[in-house]
């Protein structure tokens, strides 16, 4: 009876994973984002560190974050008055187009379901009554767009304080970061608002050339590709080049209001009822910090643009649009990609000529940062500089102040070493898709060949691709080790053995080898 038991528990269990994977796959394979996010979420559950959940708690949190925006603008000089001189643009934008049912029905469909303790309604179930609902949300939003105001009641977030880092401390409030959540229809809104400002800025050409975040054909992997492109241009010319990452404290957090709507009037041309409509979205927002079943009391936030919020990037970069002028008049190149921003500059025979312009244009740019409220952290801004050969040593160029803190550093995902070989990098990528490979294998009997396919796309190819066009040109050896995960998450696919030969098998997946 215990071994009947036992057997027809396994079968029901193996029956129960098999469906809730399969169904799981299916549903999110046309974003591979999403179903990156769902098979991480089930395959890594976050572990709660925090065990004693108060209200207490909650409340020392909400003091601790709002304490240390604060502190961070209590350093920083006041934001100067922009004036319209400087940035006057030809372009204006008055009005908001109204919202048709089937375009917010798209919207709708193409937005993540995440829920936010302050729905009424569950996103999910808001989908699925879309049609029956839909008139009345239509009429609610083109009722904010043509009035220039947004109810205070979508402006309140709800705050999950998040430990950075397993191994950190969790009685120290520092390790922890603040992750943030809006309502369901503020996102919608906000996502409303978002195509017809991207439409706006795109024909009208506003948005600064360098600037990668929230522009179409443009990515971390294109923004990395132009500087790495350059720096190799430099040093295969004979040059160094100097690399510096910027690293701002809190950017999105301590940003002006004042100075934000000045921006967006002057710099980029938005007036009238749009105009009101961006002052009501960002004034009279609030937060509460919520911790399993308790809240903190709402706090108010006076600066800053909304954290979780899918208008943030591209305000921020709006912000960011007078800053490109320092580094053109100093012809210091930069690429920015929302609050992350590289400066670099070739080191040519005149290195000391080269060197003072790199260093009045960084006094130039922590002067706009401080006028800005934006919070340049020194001790945490990466210098790296490469140089033509393998033995290049960077300890005969003067930097003054700046140091380069290492022979490799993290920028936009990727380990960067001095000498662009990205063996650090590979030896991650390798790392992490190894490791995914033995968390699928615990599901693996669960799924069908087709949704395992999917999992091995969303977890291990998509490691493989990310920013792979980096990798042109490096060392054979370092592709065929890339080539043998692929080949593993192949004969794993395929349920083959170690020793299997494996072109017939990428051959039957349609899998391109990794040096193609």
């Amino acid at each position: 009876m215990l071994k009947n038991s036992l057997s027809a528990f396994q079968k029901a269990m193996i029956s129960a994973k098999l469906k809730y994977f399969s169904n799981l796959i299916l549903k999110y394979h046309h974003s591979s984002k999403a179903l990156f996010s769902v098979l991480n979420s089930a395959l890594n559950p976050p572990v709660n560190v925090i065990l004693n959940p108060s209200v207490s708690l909650c409340e020392g949190f909400s003091r601790f974050f709002c304490e240390k925006i604060t502190s961070l603008r209590s350093q920083l000089q006041p934001s100067a008055d922009v004036s319209p001189e400087l940035g006057c643009s030809s372009a204006t934008w008055s009005v908001f187009d109204p919202v048709s049912h089937l375009s917010l029905r798209e919207t709708v469909d193409h937005l993540k379901p995440s829920f936010c303790s302050l729905d009424v309604l569950s996103p999910r179930i808001l989908k699925q009554i879309f049609e029956s609902v839909g008139t009345c949300l239509v009429s609610f939003l083109n009722k904010c767009l043509s009035t220039g105001t947004i109810p205070d009641i979508l402006k309140q977030a709800t705050v999950t304080p998040l430990l950075k880092n397993p191994s950190l401390d969790d009685r120290d409030f520092n390790n922890f970061q603040p992750i943030s959540t809006l309502p369901f229809i503020t996102k919608i809104l906000e996502k409303t608002v978002l195509y017809q400002l991207q439409s706006f800025l795109n024909s009208n050409q506003i948005l600064e050339t360098f600037q990668s975040c929230f522009k179409t054909l443009h990515s971390t992997e294109s923004a990395l590709l132009r500087v790495s492109n350059d720096i190799l241009l430099a040093t295969d010319a004979g040059d160094s080049v100097i690399l510096i990452l910027l690293d701002l404290t809190s950017a999105f957090d301590t940003v002006d209001h004042k100075t934000i709507l000045s921006r967006l009037e002057f710099y980029v041309g938005i007036q009238g009822t749009v105009l009101s409509w961006f002052r009501s979205y960002l004034t009279n927002r609030s937060f509460s910090v919520k911790l399993g079943n308790f809240f903190s009391s709402p706090t108010q936030l006076s600066c800053g643009v909304p954290q979780g919020s899918i208008l943030t990037p591209i305000l921020f970069s709006l912000y960011l649009l007078p800053l490109d002028s320092i580094f053109r008049k100093h012809g210091v190149s930069f690429h920015c990609y929302a609050d992350d921003t590289h400066i670099y500059l070739p080191l040519k025979r005149n290195k000391d000529s080269a060197l003072k312009s790199l260093f009045a244009c960084l006094e130039e740019v922590k002067m706009w940062f401080s006028q800005n409220f934006l919070f340049l952290n020194e001790s945490k801004t990466e210098v790296i500089v490469f140089g033509p050969h393998d033995n290049f040593n960077c300890s005969n160029i003067d930097l003054d102040y700046l140091s380069p803190t290492s022979s490799c550093t993290k920028n936009l995902g990727v380990l960067w070493d001095h000498n662009l070989k990205f063996e650090k990098q590979i030896n991650a990528v390798i790392s992490s898709c190894f490791f995914q490979l033995r968390l699928l294998s615990e599901v693996k009997c669960s799924l069908s060949e087709k949704t395992l396919e999917i999992a091995v796309h969303a977890l291990i190819t998509s490691r493989l691709d990310y920013c792979n066009s980096l990798y042109y040109g490096i060392a054979k050896h370092s592709i065929a080790r890339l080539q043998l995960v692929q080949n593993a998450a192949a004969k794993f696919l395929k349920r083959k053995r170690k020793f299997d030969h494996v072109s017939p098998i990428l051959k039957s997946l349609l899998w391109l080898p990794v040096h193609f």
